[in-house]
Parts: structure tokens; C-alpha cells; sequence
């Protein structure tokens, strides 16, 4: 199974402080809006994502079609058809997409542990 980019998306209280905390570290702004309360940060192929007020946990998340640098892979697996393999393997998905839809969509689910991770296809 083919999950596309991969990155730690952090809640976070203050998204200033926490920017520059992370640039400190070497990462850099890739995209998003500090306004809207959000930022995608890269260190060479290492991606956080920063989030103010827009949940309470940290989430582990995958971008099915996409690489590390937000660009198209030719070859992935898309999003309804991971929910179909998770599915059959047993795997609860929190909010199921409709299959007969097409397009970006995303789908949650949970670790034994309680880790949510988000499969987020944008193509």
C-alpha cells in the first residue's frame, strides 16, 4: 500500500512561538498561512505540519499521490482504494468516503494505541 508523503501534523498553543522554535531546528515555511492559523514546515524531506486550534491531538499523516514536495505522483494508490484494503483487513475508518466519488478526499483512523492518522489525497 502506497500512502504518499509523510508528516507529523503538531497542535500546537501559539503558532508564532512555535514556528520559530522549529526554524530554530532548520526547518522552513512550505506552505500554508500564519494568519489562517497554519503552517507546513520542511527540513530537507521532513515535514510537521503546525496547527492552532484546529484539534486537540497530534496527528500522523499520510498524502496519498503526493511526494515531499507536494508534487503528483504518477504511481500511488488512491484514496477509496486504501479505504477498500483497510476495510477488508478490518480496520475501522472513522468517516468512510463514498465510493463513488472521485477527487480529494480523507478518511481517520485510529492505532491500537489511540494515534489518529489522516490519509489526506488532495488529487
Amino acid at each position: 500500500m502506497k500512502l504518499g508523503a509523510f508528516s507529523v501534523s503538531l497542535s500546537v498553543k501559539d503558532i508564532k512561538v512555535s514556528k520559530q522554535f522549529y526554524e530554530n531546528l532548520g526547518f522552513s515555511v512550505f506552505a500554508g498561512d500564519l494568519e489562517k492559523n497554519y503552517l507546513i514546515m520542511k527540513n530537507d524531506k521532513t515535514i510537521i505540519g503546525l496547527f492552532q486550534g484546529m484539534f486537540s491531538n497530534n496527528i500522523l499523516t499520510f498524502n496519498p499521490g503526493w511526494d515531499e514536495n507536494a508534487t503528483a505522483l504518477e504511481n500511488f494508490n488512491y484514496i477509496r482504494t486504501i479505504q477498500k484494503d483497510l476495510v477488508a483487513k478490518g480496520i475501522t475508518i472513522e468517516k468512510p468516503i463514498d465510493e463513488n466519488t472521485t477527487g480529494p478526499a480523507n478518511i481517520v483512523i485510529t492505532d491500537p494505541d489511540g494515534n489518529v492518522i489522516l490519509l489526506d489525497q488532495h488529487i
